[in-house]
């Protein structure tokens, strides 16, 4: 039975190295609240020892063991563009069954985390990574990087309302930091707005401009930062170059991320596809042997039997025309020959 570490070790070891949790969320494995509760779970071992608490702090030379499996080296830091759907939801699993961006996402990626989140109704870009401590150090607002949105909301406001919330504004007892927003056009009962933030607290956007007496009814995220939505198509995915990612981070944000730009690119594998000459050896079933018809034609025109006793074809119906010109009635005869004629465009 494994021995049990407790949080007593960081108090009397030396603090050098990273929580546990956040080395865990760097493997790519789960996000660090994820990392705790398995922890707590007891799921994770250092050193032999299974560690009850995420006060723990752990360095390269110490021997990190999830759910028996040693820790995967650590792969490169990447970031990916996402242009969210309406109706997904921003988890990997949710209770109520709905479905989530990362179900929706292409299977060769990687463990991926999102940076921030939106709601189930919000669309627009999503940056994820997987490097949950680039994932952490992006959400906070700190940071200080600009969140821009299009918002189409029902009701009217002036441009006078909007410049009064570069102040900041307090809403039912929150307080949320300033605020850019712009009046960009009217569209019936409707206003189209430009709403820039850069704390980003839950449901903030709705929650300011419902304060403001209007009512959003679409929501669209276009930009987090240095990164823009620009014509990326819904649901599609686009990741960012390592060498712009490096760029556009800067060197302050990459060093307090812990970010790493030279290690291995993990792909996952798609599903086996068998090779073509492989595929051609299956059996077919009955109702495919036609010449590769679909088994619709196969059964339809599926060759006769060579058993000698073919029946004869069957003779042709005489069509109204040739019974209108034998009985001499030219003028049913021209009916049928313009019916015939329209039968003939509409195939």
């Amino acid at each position: 039975m494994p021995k049990v570490m407790t949080a007593q070790k960081d108090s009397s070891a030396s603090a050098a190295g990273e929580r546990i949790a956040k080395v865990i969320a760097r493997a790519g494995l789960a996000s660090r609240r994820e990392a705790e509760a398995w922890i707590v779970a007891g799921r994770v071992a250092v050193n032999g020892a299974v560690v009850t608490s995420p006060a723990l702090n752990v360095t390269p030379e110490d021997r990190v063991v999830v759910d028996g499996e040693p820790l995967p080296e650590r792969e490169r830091t990447r970031l990916f563009l996402y242009h969210k759907p309406r109706g997904l939801v921003t988890t990997h699993a949710d209770p109520q069954g709905r479905p989530t961006i990362f179900g929706a996402l292409p299977k060769t990626l990687p463990r991926l985390l999102s940076i921030g989140r939106l709601d189930m109704n919000t669309e627009g870009l999503l940056l994820l990574t997987n490097d949950g401590g680039l994932a952490r150090m992006l959400e906070l607002p700190a940071t200080g990087w600009l969140r821009r949105y299009r918002v189409r909301a029902h009701g009217r406001v002036p441009q006078e309302r909007l410049d009064a919330l570069r102040r900041g504004v307090t809403v039912d007892g929150v307080r949320y930091g300033p605020i850019e927003a712009r009046l960009e056009r009217e569209q019936g009962a409707n206003v189209w707005l430009v709403f820039a933030m850069r704390e980003g607290k839950n449901r903030e956007v709705k929650n300011v401009l419902g304060h403001l007496g209007l009512a959003v009814n679409r929501l669209i995220r276009i930009s987090f930062g240095p990164f823009q939505l620009g014509e990326l198509p819904e649901g599609a995915v686009e990741e960012v170059r390592t060498r712009h990612l490096r760029e556009q981070l800067g060197e302050r944000v990459a060093a307090l991320a812990g970010a790493n730009f030279s290690g291995p690119i993990a792909q996952r594998e798609e599903a086996p596809v068998r090779p073509p000459e492989e595929r051609a050896k299956r059996p077919l079933r009955d109702d495919k042997r036609d010449h590769g018809r679909s088994s619709f034609e196969g059964r339809l025109r599926r060759p006769p039997q060579d058993d000698g006793k073919r029946t004869p074809p069957r003779p042709k119906r005489k069509s109204h025309l040739h019974d209108a010109e034998r009985l001499g009635e030219p003028e049913l005869a021209r009916r049928e020959k313009r019916r015939r004629k329209f039968r003939g465009k509409r195939r």
